[in-house]
């Protein structure tokens, strides 16, 4: 039997399917999914993992520093831990704020610069691109076009040179290191030849990318600082320090987790021949992402995740946004592909639950 891809353009989801025979209690995927056709309806295959691509032989090039970075970093993180003192003193709607704050911040990257423009997993309307947009500025991790092209690369070129948080350079590099030193050069070569047309064609994402300095020190920081302060009488060091510098770090880190720890620590259920793994709780920090060999397995799948609205609060967002018709299209893989994959290339562990 040969493998089917279904689309359904009347429904706002998509679901890729795949026929299956049954052998006793074996099931098997008599051939494989052609994911280059599913990625293709989505009008990209960057995403994909590019079997074909070697690293240069020879002596690594030298690592070189940037020192500002480092700098930056540094004294961020000094502000974070004088937030956290900080946190006993302050009121209870500023901490609120904070939090709030965080999570919209966080849906600009999930559901926003990664779902929606990174993977093209869903379609989104104008006013929702314009809400992720904003909130994508308040979390400060890159312009949403410089954002998607590093995440292509990532996906197309894991854990090689070419990847620009390469897990395999150790824990301190996928998590903050690879932005405290120069890009590997395959990693820019790389990145140059991606397919970004899509992109540019987003008005939305080019405006943001114009004007992205001046959002961020607008959204990041003086909106997150200036709403405690004028509404409620909050301290300006504490507002400037909890909902602004602590809340900004905690999303960095959050972030950062899906790139280390979802690449080292966790089950690989369905696929062990890749190194991400699924790790709960990097999913809870950031929102769903921690499903990380299931997205690196079914990278167009919207929900990054087999198990619905479990642990990923930006499936939640989503959907709800296609209940309000703001989103649609949204590319699912079924249930019966997801297990033939299990079956035949992951680690067993999904038998044990």
């Amino acid at each position: 039997m040969k493998t089917q891809e279904e689309f359904s353009s009347a429904s706002s989801t998509t679901t890729v399917t795949s026929r299956v025979t049954k052998n006793g209690n074996a099931i098997m995927e008599k051939d494989l999914l052609n994911h280059d056709d599913v990625a293709a309806e989505r009008g990209m295959v960057d995403d994909l993992f590019d079997e074909t691509y070697r690293e240069k032989e020879g002596p690594k090039p030298p690592l070189r520093y940037v020192w500002r970075n480092i700098i930056l970093m540094s004294l961020l993180h000094l502000g974070a831990i004088i937030g956290l003192t900080l946190i006993p003193s302050a009121k209870i709607q500023t901490l609120a704020w904070a939090i709030l704050c965080f999570v919209l911040s966080a849906l600009g990257i999930t559901a926003g610069s990664h779902r929606l423009w990174s993977h093209r997993s869903y379609k989104a309307t104008l006013p929702l691109r314009i809400f992720l947009t904003i909130a994508n500025s308040m979390a400060f991790q890159n312009d949403i076009y410089e954002w998607a092209r590093d995440h292509r690369v990532h996906h197309k070129f894991s854990e090689t040179d070419a990847d620009p948080h390469n897990a395999m350079r150790g824990f301190f590099f996928s998590h903050i290191g690879w932005l405290l030193v120069r890009k590997h050069p395959d990693v820019i070569e790389k990145g140059q030849k991606l397919d970004l047309s899509d992109l540019k064609a987003d008005k939305v994402v080019m405006f943001q990318r114009r004007y992205y300095k001046p959002s961020v020190v607008l959204l990041c920081f003086t909106l997150p600082t200036l709403v405690p302060w004028y509404f409620w009488d909050e301290s300006i060091i504490i507002s400037f320090f909890i909902p602004a510098i602590l809340r900004y770090t905690l999303g960095l880190n959050a972030t950062w987790l899906v790139n280390s720890a979802a690449h080292m620590f966790g089950n690989r259920p369905y696929d062990q021949n890749i190194n991400p793994r699924e790790n709960p709780l990097v999913s809870v920090g950031a929102l769903g992402e921690g499903f990380h060999n299931y997205h690196h397995t079914f990278p167009y799948d919207y929900s990054t995740s087999e198990f619905g609205w479990r642990f990923n609060l930006t499936t939640a967002f989503i959907d709800l946004m296609c209940l309000l018709g703001l989103a649609s299209d949204r590319k699912k893989v079924s249930k019966e592909v997801i297990l033939a994959r299990k079956m035949r290339t992951g680690d067993g562990s999904h038998k044990s639950g």
